[in-house]
C-alpha cells in the first residue's frame, strides 16, 4: 500500500473516535492511581515504559505481529486468536481485549477484506488490528508503532481523567515514550510467539484488584 493511504487508514483505525470503546478501559491503571503508585508524570511514564518493555503491551505487540504475518493462513490466524484470548490475565482484561476486538472488527467492515470472515465477530484487540492491517498491506512495523502509540495514549488519557496529570504533562509523557515505542515496534515486527512473556506482576495484580475497587470510572 502507498504510504499516504496506509497513514490515513492507521489514523482512522487507531483514532480515539474509532468506535472500539477504548475510553471505557484503564487496563488496571485506575487501581494503580488509587494505590498511589502512579501519582505524577514521572511515575506514569515509568509505568507505561515497563508495560512496553516487559508487560502486556509487549505481549500484545507480539500477538499483533503474528496475526499480521498469518493473515492469509486461516488456521494459524485462528490459533493466534485463541492464544491471545487465553492469555488474558483477569476477567476484566479478557473483557477489555475481546470487546474492543469485536468492536474493531465490526467497525472495520467499512473496509471489506476476507480476514474479517476468518476472525468472525470476536478476536482479541491486538489480533483484530494486526490481521486487518496485514490484510490491507500495511507494513508491520508502521502498524505496530501506531498501535503501541494508541494504547499508550489511551492510558495517558486515563491518567488525565483521574486527575493525576494535565494535558501538557500528558503530551510530554508521550513525547518521552516515542523512542521506546519506535524501538519496540521494530523489535516486535521481527518477533515470534517464543518471545511472549511478561514480568509486570504488580500491573497484573492491579488488574485483578480493580474488580473490587469501590468507586470506578472505568470498566477495567
Amino acid at each position: 500500500m502507498t504510504e499516504p493511504a496506509a497513514l490515513v487508514r492507521l489514523m482512522t483505525w487507531l483514532s480515539p473516535a474509532f468506535p472500539v470503546g477504548a475510553f471505557s478501559y484503564s487496563g488496571g491503571l485506575e487501581q494503580v492511581v488509587s494505590d498511589g503508585d502512579v501519582r505524577d508524570a514521572a511515575t506514569l511514564r515509568d509505568w507505561l515504559s515497563s508495560l512496553l518493555s516487559h508487560g502486556n503491551f509487549w505481549n500484545d505487540a507480539v500477538l499483533f505481529a503474528e496475526a499480521h504475518r498469518n493473515v492469509d493462513a486461516e488456521e494459524q490466524l485462528k490459533a493466534v486468536a485463541a492464544l491471545a484470548e487465553a492469555l488474558a490475565g483477569s476477567a476484566e482484561r479478557h473483557r477489555e481485549a475481546m470487546l474492543q476486538g469485536s468492536a474493531f472488527l465490526a467497525a472495520a467492515s467499512g473496509w471489506p477484506h476476507p480476514v474479517l470472515g476468518v476472525l468472525g465477530e470476536a478476536a482479541a484487540y491486538p489480533v483484530a488490528v494486526g490481521a486487518v492491517a496485514g490484510g490491507h498491506g500495511i507494513l508491520a512495523e508502521a502498524a505496530l508503532a501506531a498501535f503501541l502509540h494508541a494504547v499508550a495514549s489511551n492510558l495517558v488519557s486515563v491518567a488525565i481523567r483521574c486527575g493525576v496529570i494535565g494535558q501538557r504533562d500528558g503530551v510530554a509523557v508521550l513525547a518521552g515514550l516515542e523512542p521506546q515505542v519506535i524501538a519496540m515496534a521494530e523489535r516486535a515486527a521481527g518477533s515470534t510467539l517464543d518471545d511472549l512473556g511478561s514480568a509486570t506482576i504488580r500491573a497484573e495484580i492491579a488488574s485483578l484488584r480493580h474488580e473490587t475497587l469501590t468507586t470506578r470510572l472505568f470498566r477495567s
